[in-house]
């Protein structure tokens, strides 16, 4: 018999509770043990489902009983999560987590405290939900040097854009709707600010490189600034507007790393990842691209995840799964206006021929682009590919000749 506690029954916890009493026999046949969960900790109070006995307020229980082997963490936020994690592994205890949040910012010292107890911290659901990319990239792709990872992490961003460009829909109004189906919170900003997304990539590039990629070091821009005019412009270049998280190895060992709305060719195998799906591009040396599809939320496939990794740690009672990272050195992600980027620009002007005449001068030769009824006092272009810091120099002295910039959006080759 191998008990389990859950913290947390929220909309992923007790997605937890159902799929692992709906589906009791199958997991346990998976597990090759008898599972039961103990404990289920919430201040809250449940009564009337079966297992309203189960219900504690206190965490000492869990971390008290040797009974209990693994605990599930799926309250979300950081605190008490780390607190609460961090001792569950110090007592010998396996974790299973869906906080993105808790794993890129604590993952490698939480790993590290699982290596040295010989326990497991995994973490599947904490990207893309149901979508299976954490084993994939630990096993199936291990042979493989990673050149780059891209993708659509955030289903509630992606969903608000495809509003945007299949119906016309202005930001505001597609967020509305978005909060209106629960695809988006109250406060919409961990979602529409990129923050959901840059706790993804940093968790995927830490994975796939070996070392702690943090947050901070993420250049993260979120969609509250993209407008329809924008999303027309793209159409009008051949693409769409994706939300995309990427991570690249450079040749120097450090990494590149980004959150940005982009321009993308409607060929790319991410332009038609619409609605809540999550899209994740892997480039590998050997593989060359291998895309994963499926919904990157919802209480059910998150819950499947977390299952997944519940059977996984039963399997490895006593033994380790091999999923580690290093802590990493300042610097080891580069500062974004070092790497290579393509702008698109849009900027109002009283003289479109004037405007890009001296853009051609700051850039470089640019590619203008024009809508079939696009506004007399305005004028969109991409620049050539330059040193983001040299973009940004030759956006301020653009600036500075009096032409009002409305829009600028990195243009990604995907």
């Amino acid at each position: 018999m191998i008990y389990i506690a859950v913290m947390g029954h929220g909309v992923v916890g007790s997605g937890v509770l159902e799929v692992f009493y709906k589906n009791h026999d199958s997991i346990i046949a998976k597990a090759g043990e008898y599972i039961d969960i103990k404990y289920v900790l919430d201040l809250r109070d449940f009564p009337g489902l079966d297992y309203s006995n189960k219900f504690i307020k206190s965490f000492e229980p869990i971390v008290d009983d040797p009974d209990v082997k693994i605990v599930v963490e799926v309250m979300g936020g950081l605190h008490p999560a780390y607190e609460y994690v961090r001792r569950c592994l110090l007592a010998g205890k396996s974790v299973v987590t869906s906080n993105k949040e808790l794993v890129a910012e604590y993952g490698d010292e939480l790993l590290d405290i699982a290596l040295k107890n010989n326990l497991n911290f995994l973490f599947e659901a904490s990207v893309g939900g149901g979508i299976p990319i954490i084993r994939p990239l630990s096993q199936c792709l291990s042979a493989n040097n990673i050149i780059e990872v891209a993708g659509i992490l955030n289903g509630t961003t992606n969903f608000i854009l495809t509003k945007m460009i299949r119906e016309g829909m202005g930001f505001e109004q597609a967020l509305s709707l978005a909060q209106q189906l629960g695809y988006a919170e109250r406060n919409p900003a961990s979602d529409v600010e990129g923050l959901d997304a840059c706790r993804k990539i940093c968790i995927l590039a830490s994975l796939v490189y070996g070392r702690h990629v943090y947050p901070k070091d993420v250049h993260t821009e979120g969609i509250a600034n993209v407008t329809l005019e924008d999303v027309r412009y793209a159409a009008a270049w051949g693409g769409v507007i994706k939300l995309i998280a990427r991570v690249k190895k450079l040749e120097d060992g450090r990494l590149s790393a980004m959150v940005s709305p982009a321009f993308i060719h409607k060929e790319s195998q991410l332009a038609s990842v619409d609605d809540v799906f999550n899209g994740i591009m892997v480039r590998g040396d050997a593989t060359g691209d291998v895309v994963f599809y499926g919904r990157g939320a919802g209480k059910l496939p998150t819950a499947s995840a977390v299952i997944a990794d519940v059977i996984d740690a039963v399997k490895h009672i006593k033994a380790r799964k091999y999923l580690y990272w290093h802590k990493s050195e300042p610097g080891y992600v580069c500062d974004y206006r070092e790497v290579p980027a393509v702008y698109f620009v849009r900027a109002r002007v009283h003289d479109r021929q004037a405007a890009i005449r001296a853009a051609g001068r700051l850039f470089g030769k640019v590619r203008e682009l024009l809508l079939p009824e696009g506004e007399v006092n305005e004028t969109a272009f991409i620049t050539p590919e330059l040193p983001e810091g040299e973009l940004e120099r030759a956006l301020g002295a653009f600036r500075a000749l009096d032409f009002e910039v409305l829009s600028r959006i990195r243009v990604l080759d995907y």
